[in-house]
């Protein structure tokens, strides 16, 4: 395979903190890496140096000649008044499309995110929506190389299967920020760990997530096999050295140099294989209800669209609930139902006497001018946590920073610190009950796995919406689905809700395809018919069932990213998927016509 980009010997340093030093990173057609690494360690930056955006301090990032590069930030962002046309069309004029061509690739490229409105305003969409959008900017530069950082992030579980897809049947190289283990099992043919830990900065291995796995834990047994080996050895050159060795021969000399050598080596490793993790425990207060919160007959509306209806469910002592559904269908507004700060358009709620709620919004905002002595101690150094008085050195070490961090304003502090120091500030409010919205945005792997096991040892109740389906799976004992229709309905797991869903879409194609009259009526309004129409309207929904399934073909051509970036095909996939959606309409329009001939 082709070389398409090499990074070598990279090193990118902050202030007094190194992120990485001389790291090497190659990408080859048709890779799809993915890029994971503790919060702090320098992924964003990577990303953005392999983008153009930065420029290393030492090493070089040659791309290849003639590279198209695309690269969608973590944080999706776009001009006020800008529509989601003049979003697109500035990216086509960017990289110099002939204008010709902008029409069919806007709707082709538009049309595989599933945006349809291409007049509507896009500081409007959710950060779902924007998400999709920022993608389709990228997409529609046709890249040879695509760079996405922690896409996943708002994006709602269709969406995320939706990428996961075209991803593993796109023709580019792409390289991806995530934490979100299964997308990366989906996705990733390669995974690349930055992490101070290995000799060279990174990990790098051939496969998906679970593959990489088992080579990180056979690297780290054989590391901690040399680190026994090499302790032994300095033990030895140590209690040598002790007894005073005269450098007055050559031999004499080496060895002194050896032992110096294999103590700074041992030293190396010690500091490298050092690990840390965030001490998470959220507090409950102990409280013996069993029934918490009792839903009744719950309806909400929304701008005339009802979210959900008569829904019934009732949050008991211990219950793990995962609230899914598609962005919009009202999961953050039933959690705020739950704290109060919304009313209901009808239903109840009752909530248990003097009830704490605790509520981690999806959108938190820190105030960036902040130190992070004030974020972690608002009013004194020290904070009360489960009756204990803490130093906020202490309470900051607990989430892994640094006193040296300390007096450094917040915004200077990478996605994943500013969610630990989230985090911090929620473990100081016990909780009967604990909402949390989207809490793994921007978590390393590790502290995401931290938040599980403490979320499985959390004793009172909780509500979590999360789009990780691995969170999910290893969390929830109910889940809770929302469909965006106003219907709700309770599972056993995700499974189930998937399964529920894919019914719920069967059953609204069967409904919007008419049923033929009964045999009886025909018979009878047969005689309202020609001959000709007769034999027809017999036939009609055959034909319709075929020009359907011509049109599904069509649109699956269009999707396909080879047909994508040549335009020749391009323009035969449109006229072929125009000329079936006609047909299918013409059909259907007759249908009617004969249908209502015979009433």
């Amino acid at each position: 395979m082709a070389l398409q980009l090499n990074a070598q010997s990279v090193t990118k340093t902050f202030g007094a903190t190194t992120l990485f030093r001389d790291v090497s990173f190659t990408v080859n057609d048709g890779d799809r890496i993915g890029l994971i690494g503790p919060n702090g360690s320098g992924k964003s930056t990577l990303l953005k140096m392999l983008s153009g955006e930065i420029d290393p301090d030492a090493g070089e990032i040659t791309p290849r000649k003639n590279l198209r590069m695309a690269y969608v930030e973590q944080d999706s962002v776009f001009p006020e008044d800008a529509t989601v046309r003049s979003i697109v069309e500035a990216a086509l004029k960017r990289t110099r499309v002939p204008e010709g061509e902008w029409e069919s690739r806007l709707r082709t490229t538009l049309g595989m995110t599933g945006i349809n409105d291409f007049a509507t305003v896009a500081a409007t969409f959710s950060g779902g929506w924007r998400k999709r959008l920022a993608i389709a900017e990228a997409l529609v530069q046709n890249p040879d190389l695509l760079l996405l950082d922690e896409p996943t992030n708002h994006l709602d579980v269709a969406g995320i299967e939706w990428l996961e897809e075209l991803l593993a049947n796109a023709s580019f190289a792409s390289v991806v920020i995530s934490h979100d283990r299964y997308f990366l099992e989906n996705v990733a043919t390669q995974m690349a760990e930055l992490n101070r830990a290995y000799p060279s900065g990174m990990l790098r291995t051939k496969g998906n997530y679970s593959e990489f796995l088992e080579v990180k834990e056979q690297f780290l047994h054989a590391q901690a096999r040399h680190q026994d080996a090499l302790e032994n050895r300095v033990r030895v050159e140590k209690e040598w050295l002790r007894r005073g060795p005269k450098a007055r021969t050559t031999k004499s000399k080496a060895r002194i140099d050896n032992a110096n050598k294999l103590i700074g080596e041992l030293t190396d490793l010690n500091t490298r294989s050092r690990t840390a993790s965030a001490g998470l425990d959220f507090t409950a207060t102990g409280r013996q209800t069993k029934r918490l919160i009792e839903l009744e007959d719950l309806s909400f509306s929304l701008d005339n669209k009802i979210l959900f209806d008569h829904l019934k469910f009732h949050l008991t002592a211990g219950m793990r609930v995962g609230l899914v559904g598609p962005n919009g269908s009202g999961k953050t507004t039933l959690l705020r139902l739950l704290t109060g700060e919304v009313e209901s358009t009808s239903g109840t709620i009752k909530r248990a006497n003097q009830l704490r709620v605790t509520y981690f919004e999806q959108n938190r905002q820190l105030d960036g001018d902040q130190t992070l002595r004030r974020a972690l101690a608002p009013d004194s150094d020290s904070i009360v946590y489960q009756d204990r008085v803490i130093h906020v050195a202490s309470w900051a070490a607990r989430f892994l920073f640094t006193g040296e961090q300390l007096n450094q304003p917040v915004s200077r502090l990478s996605g994943g610190e500013r969610a630990r120091v989230l985090i911090a500030q929620l473990m100081l409010q016990p909780a009967d009950v604990l909402l949390l919205d989207e809490p793994t945005n921007d978590l390393d792997i590790p502290t995401l796995e931290i938040l599980e096991e403490t979320l499985l040892e959390y004793p009172s109740s909780l509500v979590l919406v999360t789009h990780d389906r691995y969170m999910l799976d290893r969390i929830a004992n109910i889940v809770v689905g929302l469909d965006g229709e106003g219907n709700a309905a309770s599972f056993a797991d995700y499974a189930q809700w998937e399964i529920w869903l894919a019914e719920q879409e069967q059953a609204k194609k069967q409904t919007r395809t008419p049923e033929p009259a009964a045999s009886a009526s025909i018979s009878t309004s047969k005689r309202k018919l020609s001959y000709l129409e007769a034999r027809e309207f017999a036939t009609i929904e055959d034909r319709v069932t075929e020009a359907e399934e011509l049109l599904s073909r069509a649109h699956a051509g269009l999707e396909d990213p080879a047909v994508a970036t040549d335009a020749p095909r391009l323009q035969a996939a449109l006229a072929e998927h125009e000329k079936a959606q006609e047909a299918v309409d013409a059909l259907y329009s007759r249908w009617s016509e004969l249908v209502a001939k015979q009433a």
